[in-house]
């Protein structure tokens, strides 16, 4: 009720339309009676002929303007449904996310909203119209014949129990059924997310049998719930079947003896008959009911979980200086922060305590797990800390309205993801006022004018789906591009140079010793030649600073780091 609140008024004009075309089917057997009685009198025909084909062709033209509203409603339903479900999606918190199949919260939001349609017209409003059309035609039947009437309801009565026995294991059938759809699209977007390792691995087979498997246990699940669904329609369809030899049995014999007239007999046919649309209305609305049931309790469990708070999209820093928007300061104080899953789960930081200035480079080093990439998940709230606080020019960053916060800090990752579209969408994805004049810039930056020229269309050519296009240089380039077009304050770099080669690092390491002139650059080193460069350094052992200094400093005086220096950092160099 709540999706078709909304349309509410359409569904009601639809559904008066259909009301409409059934009084006129309703009518259309009494007006049957009466020509055969005018028959049997020697009457004119001409009046109820005309009358009878008048009811069939305006039935038929309600109907078709009554199910078109309700479609159009329908279709309303589903998309007001589909965007609250991806609002819904995209403000989930990132711990929230870590933890889903991406295929399955698919299929939450394409099929199983599908469902919707169906239920916001066969399982509300055909399914009123049709208990108003069944109410209505046994009311016509009474008013022919009490006793073939009683015959009608007691086959029908036995049929109701069937239906009452049936309709709950649908329910439970449908919900394994959009289970099974959400695991098959989660195993093939688990493949085609690694579609060149399966290939390079040559694990095309295996692939295609684990996503079969998928496949089958949903075209299982689907077949058990049309199997109750043809037990329900087929206990219908008998229950009508049964009800009709019933009265020719026992109308005949009244006939027979003289008391129902032969009109009445076949008046009372016609709208046992026309119970057949009610009932299979009344049939297919509650399996569709049972459907949209199953379909809004998988939708509810996304839209339960944790989101965001709602925000417009924050604007582009203004500059502070002609140079740019002023750098800010971070500082952690005594942070404690494990993962909520499991839930038992060891401490990633502990009582972690620093503080970076304004401006300059700082690099943050340590052996893999001593939570580094940790530490920019926190600066960008994609999790909070179980204690302690963390503060980005002097502000707690809890008292930032989210939006303004990401803005003020650019974040770059190891691993910079490129979306499907054009080189331009890529790169204004945050900034969309950009200017050309503001992207030359970036491009000259970052060494991206080679790209720009090698591409047929310039910045508005398509790059493929995850930049497959490009390679893994060019779209860590178009990554920090992306960020430096904020103006950020703060930059974060998880080793932003690691899929360069020798001659593009330099260069833009020298890129980001002059940004570091003019914002707070915090980067995640893995290679000797960044921390040689950083202004300071903070060494990072099980969640703690261990350590802060220069390279020089710090190989004299720690340990941990003279042993970094020699084997890991060392190690990373091209």
């Amino acid at each position: 009720l709540a999706h078709i609140s909304p349309h509410r008024w359409t569904l009601l004009g639809g559904g008066l339309l259909g009301f409409l075309s059934g009084l006129a089917a309703l009518a259309q057997p009494m007006v049957a009676k009466l020509v055969v009685d005018s028959l049997g009198q020697h009457r004119s025909l001409g009046g109820p002929v005309a009358l009878l084909t008048a009811l069939a062709v305006g039935g038929a033209l309600l109907s078709a303007a009554g199910t078109y509203l309700l479609g159009r409603a329908a279709e309303s339903v589903v998309l007001s449904a589909r965007h609250g479900l991806i609002s819904r999606l995209l403000r989930l918190r990132v711990g929230a996310l870590d933890h889903l199949e991406p295929g399955d919260l698919l299929s939450r939001v394409t099929s199983d909203t599908t469902l919707l349609r169906s239920v916001s017209t066969y399982g509300l409003v055909h399914s009123i119209n049709a208990a108003f059309l069944l109410v209505g035609s046994v009311v016509l039947m009474f008013t022919l014949d009490r006793v073939l009437l009683l015959v009608t309801l007691a086959v029908l009565a036995v049929n109701g129990l069937a239906v009452l026995l049936v309709v709950p294991r649908i329910r439970r059938a449908t919900e394994r059924s959009q289970a099974a759809v959400g695991g098959m699209g989660s195993a093939l977007e688990r493949t085609l997310g690694a579609f060149r390792t399966v290939k390079a691995h040559g694990a095309e087979e295996e692939e295609i049998a684990t996503v079969g498997e998928a496949a089958h246990r949903a075209w299982r699940r689907g077949v058990e719930v049309a199997g109750w669904t043809a037990l329900m329609e087929a206990s219908a369809g008998l229950a009508v079947q049964v009800s009709f030899l019933a009265v020719l049995g026992v109308g005949g014999v009244r006939v027979a003896t003289g008391v129902l007239p032969v009109s009445s007999l076949i008046a009372f046919l016609l709208y046992l008959f026309l119970l057949t649309d009610p009932i299979s209305s009344l049939v297919n609305g509650v399996t569709q009911l049972q459907a949209g049931l199953a379909a809004v309790v998988r939708m509810r469990e996304l839209q339960e979980l944790p989101t965001e708070p709602a925000a417009t999209r924050a604007s582009t820093p203004e500059p502070s200086s002609s140079s740019g928007p002023a750098p800010a300061s971070v500082a952690f104080a005594e942070v404690w922060f494990r993962y909520r899953s499991p839930p038992d789960s060891s401490w990633v930081h502990r009582d972690l305590t620093f503080e970076i200035p304004p401006g300059g480079m700082t690099a943050l080093v340590g052996p893999s797990g001593a939570g580094k990439s940790t530490v920019f998940a926190l600066l960008e709230r994609y999790y909070e800390p179980q204690s302690g606080t963390i503060a980005v020019d002097g502000r707690d960053i809890g008292d930032w309205p989210l939006p303004e916060l990401r803005a003020a800090i650019a974040y770059v990752e190891q691993d910079a993801p490129i979306l499907a579209g054009t080189l331009r969408e890529n790169l204004c994805m945050a900034t969309p006022d950009a200017t050309d004049d503001d992207l030359r810039a970036v491009f000259t930056l970052t060494r991206l004018d080679d790209l720009l020229e090698r591409l047929p269309d310039g910045l508005d050519t398509p790059i493929g789906h995850r930049g497959t296009t490009l390679s893994g240089g060019e779209q860590q380039r178009i990554a920090i591009a992306r960020a430096l077009l904020r103006r950020p304050r703060v930059l974060l770099l998880d080793e932003a140079t690691s899929a360069l080669d020798a001659v593009n690092e330099q260069a833009l390491r020298g890129l980001i010793e002059a940004v570091a002139l003019t914002t707070t650059v915090v980067v995640i080193a893995h290679r000797l030649s960044t921390v040689h460069s950083a202004d300071r350094i903070l060494v990072m052992e099980a969640g703690r600073v261990r350590a802060v200094g220069t390279h020089d400093e710090l190989v004299e005086t720690d340990d941990l780091y003279r042993q970094l220096a020699e084997t890991q950092l060392l190690a990373a160099e091209p």
